[in-house]
C-alpha cells in the first residue's frame, strides 16, 4: 500500500516512510488548512498518521501508529515511539524523546530535552468538557517523567526535574529535583540521587549522564544484571 497523502505535504530529502504511514490527514476542525512540513532525514514506521497544520524539524523518528493532530510544532532530533498521541496545539522542543503509550494533551508545551517515559498521561482541562480553560502543563527543558505519571494541567515541571515512577503531578514542580507519589512532592534534589551499581553520578548540576562527557567513558555493565541488595 502506498503511502497517502491527503494535503499539501513537503518532505524534506533523506526520509524513510514505511507502508501504511498517512500525512497530512485533513482535521474536521476549522482551521486554516496548511502543509505538513517535516524536514530532512524523517523515519516514520507504519501506523504512523500526521495530520495537516503540522510543522516538524530534522531527524524526526516515529514506532508503529503514532498519531500526530493538527498545530503542532515539533522541533529537530525528535522521537516518539509506539501507540503515542501529541494532540492538538502543542509545541516541542528539540531532542524530545517520548515513549511508548504516551498521551500529551493538547496545548501543552514541553522543550528541549524532555523524556516522557511509557504511560505518561497529559491532561489539560481542570474541569473536563467546559475546555474554556483548557491547556496543558509546561514541562520545561531536561525534564524527565517516569513510567505512568500523570501530569495535569497548567502544572510546570521545572527545569531538568524528574518525576518519580506512578506519580501524580498537581502542583508545579521547582527545579532539579525528585518528586515522588500521589499528589507529587519533592523528595530530594535530583544531584543527591545515586546509582544503585556506584558507576555513574546519575545527575551533576540537574544534568543527566547521557548529556555529560562520561556517557562515552563509562561502559555498561554486563546482563544480566544483579541489583545490590539492599539498594
Amino acid at each position: 500500500m502506498e503511502t497517502l497523502s491527503l494535503v499539501d505535504v513537503i518532505l524534506g530529502e533523506g526520509h524513510t516512510i514505511d507502508p501504511n504511514v498517512v500525512l497530512g490527514y485533513k482535521t474536521g476542525r476549522k482551521i486554516e488548512i496548511t502543509p505538513l512540513t517535516i524536514g530532512p532525514h524523517a523515519k516514520l514506521r507504519s501506523g504512523t498518521v500526521i495530520y495537516a497544520s503540522v510543522e516538524i524539524g530534522a531527524h524526526f523518528e516515529t514506532g508503529h501508529n503514532v498519531t500526530i493532530r493538527e498545530e503542532n510544532r515539533i522541533g529537530n532530533d525528535c522521537a516518539i515511539w509506539n501507540n503515542s498521541t501529541i494532540d492538538y496545539g502543542c509545541v516541542v522542543g528539540d531532542r524530545v524523546k517520548i515513549h511508548n503509550n504516551v498521551y500529551v494533551a493538547q496545548y501543552t508545551t514541553i522543550e528541549d530535552d524532555v523524556f516522557l517515559a511509557p504511560g505518561v498521561m497529559i491532561a489539560n482541562d481542570p474541569h473536563p468538557l467546559c475546555t474554556k480553560c483548557m491547556q496543558g502543563p509546561t514541562i520545561m527543558s531536561g525534564a524527565k517523567i517516569g513510567i505512568n505519571s500523570v501530569v495535569l494541567a497548567h502544572v510546570v515541571v521545572g527545569r531538568n526535574s524528574l518525576v518519580g515512577a506512578g506519580s501524580v503531578v498537581t502542583k508545579d514542580v521547582p527545579e532539579g529535583v525528585l518528586v515522588v507519589g500521589s499528589p507529587a512532592k519533592v523528595v530530594c534534589k535530583l544531584d543527591e540521587l545515586t546509582c544503585p551499581f556506584g558507576i555513574v553520578q546519575p545527575y551533576v548540576n540537574g544534568i543527566d549522564v547521557k548529556r555529560r562527557p562520561e556517557w562515552d567513558t563509562v561502559a555498561p555493565l554486563v546482563r544480566p544484571i544483579t541489583r545490590p541488595k539492599g539498594k
